[in-house]
């Protein structure tokens, strides 16, 4: 690399070891009380920076990312979404983006395991009556849910994530697994992971118990689950969503619950995070988590590790490991 060393602003805070990595390579420029940046500091950081390290929780639309030059070239995305990238502004401005595939695979699967489970099993509000004291013990009828052996999963999105989760559920539970998105994988790899294929969203919607979400969130996606397509979802079937908030329409999702439609739902992801809706907050038939699909030491860490080779290979004039 040439000297002085390219500078690089990262948005949030990051594991220890992330940093280090940065450090070995490049002045840093970390984010000292973890703040949110506002467009005012990204477009500043823009003109400070050689490249930066950002999350989805970073405002980068047109209003951001202006026409022209600007002294940063690269965005190395902390994560595998970039919805919150406006890419078009960001290949008129001249800026490359990169994200982290891959790593994140196995404890975002392992967290949909655990959101069915709880949805399913009422886990969530069993626990909350216990800490509140409103437990009174063991009966035969005291806080029934509903079994997950043998109940029937769709996955909508048959990326690595999707077959991750179809892997788990098959293997762990002993559940049927129809799988559907817009490209169909090889019969092959259905077979390997014990799939059936739907060619129809409609079609898995009809047939599943529980209803799994692992599409990006895209102008496409947005409101993939709309009133429409709730309606066609199995009566008392419950809804699954680690991927990204934009792809369910939260409004339509209560009313299906207040109609008893739906049977429950478990979001890892909402529309305005970190702000939950009170309609959801209210509901004892909904478990929500702060978007902890990734939340590992292990997983975070490999993450920004991916973040970082794709900082040096563009310093470096090399191939990117992850471009967008």
């Amino acid at each position: 690399m040439s000297d002085p060393r390219p500078l690089i602003i990262v948005t949030r805070r990051v594991p220890e070891p992330v940093g280090r990595a940065l450090a070995e390579s490049f002045d840093v420029r970390l984010n000292p009380d973890n703040h949110r940046f506002s467009p005012p500091e990204m477009r500043r950081a823009l003109s400070e920076a050689d490249g930066m390290m950002c999350t989805l929780f970073d405002p980068l639309g047109p209003d951001v990312l202006l026409p022209g030059p600007h002294r940063c070239r690269i965005l190395a995305n902390f994560g595998v979404g970039v919805d919150h990238v406006s890419l078009p502004a960001a290949r008129a401005a001249g800026l490359l983006v990169t994200n982290t595939p891959g790593v994140l695979t196995d404890c975002t699967a392992d967290l949909t395991i655990a959101l069915i489970l709880m949805t399913l099993r009422g886990l969530g509000s069993g626990e909350r009556r216990l800490r509140a004291g409103q437990w009174t013990g063991w009966t035969p009828t005291d806080q029934l849910g509903r079994r997950v052996t043998g109940r029937t999963l769709g996955i909508v999105g048959f990326g690595r994530i999707g077959r991750a989760v179809a892997h788990r559920a098959t293997r762990g539970f002993g559940m049927p697994v129809l799988a559907w998105s817009r490209t169909r994988p090889e019969q092959e790899l259905l077979e390997g992971f014990g799939v059936t294929w739907c060619d129809t969203l409609d079609r898995l919607l009809a047939e599943s118990d529980v209803v799994s979400l692992h599409v990006p969130g895209s102008a496409e996606t947005a409101n993939l689950m709309d009133a429409e397509r709730l309606t066609r979802m199995k009566p008392g079937s419950v809804l699954i969503n680690t991927a990204r908030g934009s792809l369910v329409d939260e409004d339509a999702l209560v009313r299906s619950l207040d109609t008893g439609h739906l049977g429950g739902a478990g979001l890892d992801v909402f529309v305005n995070e970190p702000n939950l809706s009170p309609a959801l907050r209210a509901r004892e038939d909904v478990v929500v988590l702060p978007h902890l699909g990734s939340a590992t030491f292990e997983t975070r860490v490999a993450m920004g590790m991916k973040a970082v080779e794709n900082l040096r290979s563009f310093f470096r004039g090399e191939a990117l490991p992850d471009p967008v």
